[in-house]
């Protein structure tokens, strides 16, 4: 919606009314620019197309995905570093059911430019491990499974990595 910066200016001349409520003895008023503020604090942080993004994505719906991220324009200027390794996260995800050498250069893009949750990660490089074995690359996708079971502290991939893990005992 706003550029990054453009969210902290924005952030900034809202404290600084704040600071002008509180000078007048509008402490109430203070309060409540001061939370506003935070708003775009928030949203510095997390861009918001992203966050619905994931909402649509919650849902399995894909083409909403897919709509909420294109209306990001340019996103190597508008996000941050992590928000860009999201941004291809979630492409990679809807390419991987459409054209697999697409969605393998979203999650290595992703990867390098970075995620923050380790789950996530490790749901990267499955899915790598996944087009790696599709593609005959064996040795790539068992060093990649290996890499997401250790990024999988939570267990919860765990049903995934053995059922691939047997697959590749097939090829």
């Amino acid at each position: 919606m706003f550029n990054k910066n453009i969210k902290l200016v924005i952030a900034g001349l809202i404290i600084a009314y704040a600071v002008y409520q509180f000078i007048e003895g509008y402490i109430g008023n203070g309060i409540f620019l001061i939370l506003l503020s935070l708003i775009f604090v928030f949203l510095y942080f997390r861009n918001e197309f992203i966050l619905l993004a994931f909402l649509r994505m919650r849902k399995q719906d894909m083409t909403g995905t897919e709509k909420w991220l294109l209306k990001i324009k340019n996103p190597e200027s508008s996000l941050t570093q992590k928000q860009q390794g999201y941004y291809n996260y979630l492409f990679g995800i809807i390419f991987s059911q459409k054209n697999l050498t697409q969605a393998e250069k979203y999650f290595r893009k992703a990867l390098k430019l970075g995620l923050n949750m380790d789950y996530d990660v490790a749901m990267a490089k499955l899915s790598l491990a996944g087009i790696a074995m599709q593609k005959r690359r064996k040795r790539e996708a068992t060093t990649l499974l290996q890499e997401a079971k250790k990024l999988d502290k939570n267990n919860m991939l765990t049903d995934q990595i053995k059922m691939m893990q047997q697959q590749m005992k097939k090829i």
